[in-house]
């Protein structure tokens, strides 16, 4: 770490936009998720809840729903996205309805996206949209096409379906200079969506990175991956696009390699996941003229990392090839602080009817809940703050 140290611990910055009664909000939030067996039983309550159509939308939509989500459609984020972009911060609208499974769902999710991107190429703020790839077809069928067995009639065209509507997103996003990040999702469904994002980077990121795959690092195959596929692009002149994340899906991959008597694609522990995910950051900043990153982190110690990576290869801070991002609702001490020094930064921002979005919230309190250090730091920032405001006042 160079000059960078303690840059995260501005909470004036970080907290700008909050007033009192939202900064209050937060940490008791923050509060409620440190506590485990309570996310545990908010969990299956709230399930049982909305399964049993209880009036507590209303409940949710202003706690959790409203510090974790802009809004229940795009028109809904604008208040929130403007607010960030007055202090440098872009967003990443990211419509966060999961588990659908028919056809008329993945269009109309291809359809939102589409309608993102129309959004986004009048608005500098949205310089990014994204999607899932279980968003535009089954999970089975990624599994299927990845392993290579042949597939009957039926199963092709749900395949070429696929491909059509990633083609379709893609080729909007190049005809309106919007980058779109594709997600990763479990491995055992990722080989078939890589083919896929690799055949939109070959065909739609000729003249610059438009199509961003996503690398998740706590995959052990992760950085291998990147230089293999590096080589491709240098055979194939096309560049590349790739979003750095450590992982979402831990628990799963290992219960899975367990069950079917695999080597678990997962690291064997957090400082490997750590140096795999900073060794990426290393090679692609070695390699900044054939491949641009979305450095998606709430890791304080990689963010000042790329920092400083930036600065040794003499970058410009608002280099267009190097970006930073998190959630929103999360880590704006790493956001806010980053875009006040004039990085790139950009903050997800899910949406989606609330009862839709209720898996998506559920699966940030749990990973908040395992994050070791990550809510207490969050908890720490808030009362920071709340005593710096509250020592003002009595000034």
């Amino acid at each position: 770490m160079l000059e960078n140290e303690r840059v995260f611990d501005n909470t004036e910055i970080a907290f700008s936009l909050k007033n009192d009664s939202e900064l209050e909000r937060a940490f008791f939030l923050f509060k409620m998720i440190s506590i485990e067996p309570l996310v545990r039983i908010g969990t299956v309550a709230t399930n049982l809840a909305l399964k049993a159509n209880l009036p507590i939308e209303g409940l949710i939509r202003s706690t959790v729903f409203d510090h974790f989500c802009g809004g229940v459609n795009e028109e809904d984020c604008l208040p929130v996205i403007e607010k960030m972009y007055s202090k440098g911060v872009s967003s990443v609208l990211d419509y966060s309805v999961e588990g659908k499974e028919n056809d008329n769902e993945f269009d109309n999710a291809v359809e939102k996206v589409l309608k993102i991107i129309d959004f986004a190429k009048n608005l500098d703020a949205i310089p990014i949209a994204v999607f899932k790839p279980t968003g535009f077809g089954k999970l089975s069928l990624y599994e299927k096409v990845g392993s290579y067995k042949p597939l009957n009639d039926l199963e092709q065209e749900a395949w070429n379906n696929v491909i059509e509507r990633y083609d379709r997103i893609c080729k909007k996003a190049k005809e309106n200079d919007v980058a779109v990040l594709i997600d990763a999702e479990e491995s055992w469904m990722q080989d078939a969506a890589d083919m896929l994002v690799t055949n939109m980077m070959k065909r739609y990121n000729t003249e610059k990175p438009i199509v961003f795959n996503t690398l998740q690092m706590y995959r052990h195959d992760r950085l291998e991956f990147l230089k293999a596929e590096h080589k491709k692009a240098i055979a194939g002149g096309y560049y590349l696009g790739y979003k750095l994340v450590r992982g979402a899906y831990m628990e799963k991959e290992h219960d899975r390699a367990v069950e079917q008597g695999y080597k678990s694609p997962i690291c064997d522990n957090k400082a490997a996941t750590d140096t795999n995910f900073n060794n990426g950051l290393e090679y692609i900043i070695d390699n900044l003229d054939d491949i641009s990153v979305f450095a998606g982190t709430h890791n304080e110690e990689s963010s000042y990392l790329l920092m400083d990576l930036m600065k040794e290869k003499g970058l410009k801070n608002n280099d267009s090839r190097v970006w930073f991002g998190q959630l929103y609702g999360m880590s704006d001490h790493i956001s806010f602080n980053l875009a006040n020094l004039g990085y790139n930064v950009a903050k997800y921002i899910p949406f989606g009817p609330v009862k839709d979005v209720m898996p998506y919230l559920i699966r940030r309190a749990e990973e908040n809940t395992s994050v070791a250090g990550q809510t207490g730091r969050e908890l720490s920032l808030l009362n920071t703050e709340k005593k710096r405001r509250r020592a003002l006042q009595f000034k």
